[in-house]
This record gives structure tokens, sequence and C-alpha cells, in this order.
């Protein structure tokens, strides 16, 4: 399915998002560092920690309501608050206000309206795009995104140290922009069934809510995927989270090539932006060959496969603080990152009813939100058993991950021949 094909809601997305990850990649990748230097890795990794449990919650809540309030009221939502968010944040790391306390606040309050967002956005593909040519349109935002992860933090590399407040601005102009985009040019594409909200008290809302929320919980294989999801994310969530500290505190001035007199040498700052503009750059150029290639495997080989590569390239980065391991080693974690990319929303959507397909993609997202919850713990980690140890420890979750996806199979293989019996 082309682009030229898409439904003019997608196309919109496409562009305007491609905008507001490229701004917003310029600044993250260096949240950690930010975080680390202002509060100590201690109170930094319980902080960050702290900022996330507000984002489980969006996130359940935002699936919530892209069923019941639609997809376009909230992703405009979103979009205004997050821009707010940067706002304020700019204003807090400015050269004549410096707070990183209020920068915090600001940087959660950002991740809990970016909770809020992705629901909706994820189950507007699904209303649009038939299930044949799913994994291809999610390939493309998926390899959008990643382009911003190769230009963001190039140029945030560049202008961090001295121009953070206006990195913040630049992802706060580009997401009112983009808000502004969306409430003029989306339309609304959740079902007409949806129902909306019985009364009109809070206590009906949570009532509700939970109600609808407990049937997805006793989807047994529904909450396996998350298990596992959680468990796995422990590993990629590391590169906005560990690894940067990692490879700040570890990697030493290091020569990248050399001809003659003429030679590059990163510290390790830099090295943390060559790793993870590396990552940007493989899934920008790989992620469409790959789920194509992908497609001639089942699910279950990928999401276990990938599980275990994941964990492999924690045990190598553990042996390693030479640049060209680290590359290597980022070489194969992007490998394990592409071998689900375009297969992961499609799998949620077999699973999803329609009329509870936000819920559905708001409950999958638990396993970035509660994952990204859980990695800083990783910097904590580091305190008690070193930076070797605790890269071996995400190693073994990732292969927990794998353990449980295999259980997930099993129960799902079960399932489909039960309803083929029963039809």
């Amino acid at each position: 399915m082309k682009i030229r094909e898409w439904d003019r809601n997608l196309k919109t997305r496409l562009f305007g998002e491609a905008l507001i990850n490229i701004t917003f990649w310029m600044f993250f990748p260096f949240m950690a560092i930010y975080f680390t230097e202002s509060f100590g890795k201690e109170k930094a990794g319980m902080l960050l920690v702290f900022s996330q449990l507000f984002s489980v919650a969006a996130s359940l809540i935002g699936g919530y309501c892209a069923d019941q309030f639609g997809r376009k009221r909230m992703m405009v939502l979103s979009a205004y608050g997050q821009g707010m968010a940067f706002l304020l944040f700019a204003i807090a790391s400015s050269s004549w206000f410096t707070s990183p306390l209020v920068g915090f606040f600001c940087f959660t309050l950002a991740s809990v309206c970016g909770s809020f967002y992705w629901p909706a956005s994820q189950a507007m593909v699904v209303d649009v795009v038939e299930e044949e040519h799913r994994s291809n349109v999610f390939a493309v935002f998926y390899t959008s995104t990643n382009i911003a992860v190769v230009i963001g933090p190039i140029i945030g590399g560049l202008f961090y140290e001295n121009h953070l407040s206006g990195m913040l601005l630049a992802a706060s102009v580009s997401c009112l922009s983009m808000a502004t985009v969306l409430m003029k040019v989306l339309r609304e594409t959740a079902p007409s069934s949806l129902s909306s909200v019985s009364g009109n008290q809070w206590r009906d809302f949570i009532r509700e809510q939970i109600r609808q929320y407990s049937v997805i919980v006793r989807d047994r294989i529904f909450f396996l995927f998350i298990a596992s999801g959680i468990l796995v994310a422990q590993t990629f969530m590391q590169l906005d989270v560990l690894i940067p500290v990692y490879t700040k505190e570890v990697v030493d001035k290091q020569t990248l090539v050399s001809f003659g007199d003429w030679s590059v040498t990163l510290s390790g700052e830099k090295a943390f932006g060559l790793l993870t503009s590396e990552n940007g750059l493989l899934v920008v150029l790989f992620t469409v060959v790959v789920t194509k290639w992908m497609e001639r495997y089942q699910d279950r080989f990928l999401f276990v496969g990938s599980s275990a590569i994941y964990g492999i390239s924690m045990l190598l980065i553990s042996q390693t603080s030479n640049i060209w391991g680290l590359i290597v080693s980022m070489g194969i974690f992007t490998f394990a990152e592409l071998m689900t990319a375009g297969v992961q929303q499609t799998f949620i959507s077999k699973l999803a009813p329609e009329e509870m397909r936000g819920q559905y993609f708001a409950a999958a997202g638990l396993r970035w939100t509660i994952g990204r919850m859980l990695a800083p713990f990783s910097i904590t980690a580091t305190l008690w058993l070193g930076y070797q140890w605790t890269f071996v420890l995400l190693a073994l979750l990732a292969f927990m991950s794998a353990l449980l996806y295999i259980v997930m199979f099993q129960l799902f293989d079960k399932q489909k021949t039960a309803s083929a019996k029963s039809v």
C-alpha cells in the first residue's frame, strides 16, 4: 500500500509527527544525563520512575477516552498539552530562570500527554487501514520516527550543552502547530457504535473504565503479551536511560577513524550520540525491508527471537567499553528491534474487539509505560552491582521474556484451534 493511497488522516499525521519527533529527539536522549547531573544517580533514577507512574495511568485513561470520546479529540488535546509542557520546560532551563525540579515536572507532564496521544493514534490506523496493509503502514510510521532518531540526536549533540532551552522551545512550537493542524484537518474515525459514558459523575466514568479494563485483564493471551513486553522493554529502554550514562562514564576518549594526520576522536557523550544515530539510521534504512522479510516467518519466531537477541546485545555491551565493540553491539540490538517493528500493532489488532481497540492499544502501551517506569532502576542498580552485572541482569530479563512469549503462543494456538472447531 503506497503512501499516496493512504487516508488523508494518516498522510497528515505522518509528516506532522515527523516534525514533532525531530524536535523531541534533539533533547530527549540527553534527559538521563541532565537529571543525573542535576539530582545525582539515585535521586534521578527514582524521579524518573515516579514520573512514569503517571504515564501508566494516563495511557489507560487515554485508551478509554479514545474509545468513548473519539480519536481526534484526544490527539488534539494531547498535542496541545505537550506543547505547553515543553514551553514551560524551556522557561525553566533558560539563562534567567533555571530550575531542574520545575523541568522535571514539565517532563512528566509531557510524558503524560504523550501517553494520552498514543492509544488514539494507533487505534486510528486500525480504523482506516485493512488488516493486510497494517504491518506496512505501521512500519512506515516507525521508519518516520527513526528518521527523527537519526537527525534529532545529531542536532542535540551540537546544541544540548548551551542551548537546551532553545531546543525545548522548538519542540513546543512544533507540538502546538501540529495540534492546530490536527484540529482543522483530521476527521473522526472511531466506529459510530461506540457508546458514551453513562451518567455525568466521575464515579460513573471510573466504574465503567474499571469494568471494561477488567475484561482485558482476563484475556490471558493479552496479559502474557503485556508481561513479556514489560520484561524485554527493560533492555531497549536502556538506550535512553543507562547507555548514555554508561558511555559518558566508562568510554574514554577514543579515536574512531584515522587517516594520516586526520582523525575523529569521540568522548563518551559523543559516542552515545553516535550509537543513537546508528540505531536510528539502521531503522530508517531497513525497517520496511526487514518487515517484508519477516512476513515469511510466524509471529512466534519473531517475538521469541527478538527478545533473545536483545538479551545477547546486553551481554555484549557488558563486555566492552571499546567504541567499535559498542557499534557492533548496537547493530545487533537494532536487528532485535526491527524483527517486531511492523508486527506488534498488527498482532494487537488481531486480539482486540472493534469496540475496544483504543483500550487494547492503551493496555498494550503498558509494555512501554511500565517498562519506562522500571527502566531507571538500572541507574540505581549500578551503584550496587556495577555496570557489567547490571547489563547481565537486563539480559536475563530479556531471556525470561522469550520464555513467556513461548507460553503465550501455545495458548494462542489452542484458542485458534478451539475457535476453528466451534465454527
